[in-house]
């Protein structure tokens, strides 16, 4: 899953997703949060922009990214 901060690479499972890989662009830094198994979330962060890329089990697998400057 590519953002503007990076590429994420998951593993859908039948009851959670898996974090492979995250690689940051240049100039961001790369963080994860998982608030259950089914949900993992990655943010690449940089001074003036946030990538997240949520990718979840639940309902079905998919991945969403949100990209935020300011």
């Amino acid at each position: 899953m590519p953002s503007e901060g990076g590429k994420a690479t998951v593993r859908f499972g039948d009851d959670a997703v898996c974090l492979i890989s995250a690689v940051p662009n240049q100039g961001f830094t790369v963080s994860t949060s998982r608030t259950r198994a089914q949900t993992l979330t990655v943010t690449f962060s940089a001074s003036r922009h946030r990538s997240e890329i949520t990718a979840t089990v639940q309902p079905q697998s998919r991945a969403d990214v949100r990209e935020v400057s300011w």
